[in-house]
């Protein structure tokens, strides 16, 4: 008995489900899913920054108004007026010295929450991540009553006690206290970005280097570090922009002494109701952070360049 083949008719294509795939590829793909962030920065940060910033270059009238005519002599006010130039220096020069501080406290502790063991890693983190839950305006209070410039500030109390100081210090209402509660405030920003960076090194490198007899110092200068500049580069710049725009800790524990552009910012809004000049000032700010990360991003590239070139 012979076997007969049975041949079986290829079934059509199913063109639905196909279709369906297709379209499902469109709807999901990376264009459609960023669409509405997209749209909702350009409603709630585009537009009004834009906004802002043609009101630095617009006049305002006896009435309150904004309008024409155009001008830049808000600008020149800003640059010839002695007292602006000094906030203006005092916010850069605050910004860096808190972005360059954290920095260098946050190696040691980005180095251990990478090498070290799991339960140091989480205590750690939870150290580090933990006062983000709490509101600055309450950390800010807080710091008001450690740097009290009296013998009844925690900070004094403490020195005065253990017999190392014998009048207060003047911490409170300085830049001093301004930068302190700044560096507390975004050191989070600079240690998670950098123990992301240094996650990413081979410890064989560093293994191979202490191998062949070079000192833990030049480990870190010529192997650590330069491997590490993408996490540095990206909480520097992190914690400059939001230490520069900070309002909160200047106005809290600064005092009028440290004044910063964003203080200078609020008042003319809301107090002078100088909108033009307010929107001058932000807009000299947004210049000095977005300059701030264009150097950085370059030094970056340039450093990346040169090590592939070599």
């Amino acid at each position: 008995m012979s076997d007969i083949a049975i041949m079986e008719p290829h079934a059509p294509p199913r063109r639905g489900v196909s279709g369906w795939k297709a379209l499902e590829r469109r709807l999901f793909s990376p264009g459609i899913l960023i669409l509405p962030l997209l749209i909702f920065l350009l409603i709630f940060f585009f537009l009004p920054a834009i906004r802002l910033m043609t009101f630095s270059v617009m006049t305002q009238n006896s009435q309150g108004l904004i309008g024409t005519p155009f001008t830049l002599a808000h600008y020149i006010r800003f640059f010839e007026v002695d007292l602006y130039q000094k906030v203006l220096w005092a916010t850069i020069r605050i910004s860096l010295i808190t972005s360059v501080l954290a920095a260098i406290l946050a190696y040691p502790v980005a180095t251990v929450l990478v090498r070290g063991n799991i339960t140091t890693t989480r205590i750690i983190t939870l150290i580090v991540i933990a006062p983000l839950a709490v509101s600055v305006v309450v950390r800010a209070y807080g710091w008001q009553l450690i740097l009290g410039n009296g013998p009844t500030g925690l900070l004094n109390y403490v020195l005065m006690n253990l017999g190392i100081i014998d009048t207060p210090l003047t911490l409170l209402f300085s830049d001093a206290a301004v930068i302190i509660g700044s560096l507390h405030i975004f050191f989070p920003m600079m240690v998670l970005p950098l123990s992301s960076a240094l996650g990413k090194i081979d410890p064989n490198l560093q293994q191979a280097a202490r191998t062949l007899g070079a000192p833990a110092w030049k480990v870190f200068l010529r192997i650590t570090f330069p491997l590490s500049l993408p996490g540095l580069v990206a909480g520097f710049t992190l914690v400059f922009s939001l230490a520069s725009a900070s309002y909160v800790i200047p106005a809290l524990i600064g005092g009028p002494g440290s004044q910063m552009l964003g203080n200078m910012v609020e008042q003319q809004v809301l107090a002078v109701y100088d909108w033009p000049f307010g929107a001058t000032i932000a807009s000299i700010l947004v210049f000095i952070v977005i300059l701030i990360n264009a150097v950085s991003m370059r030094l970056l590239g340039g450093r990346r360049i040169k090590a592939s070139a070599s």
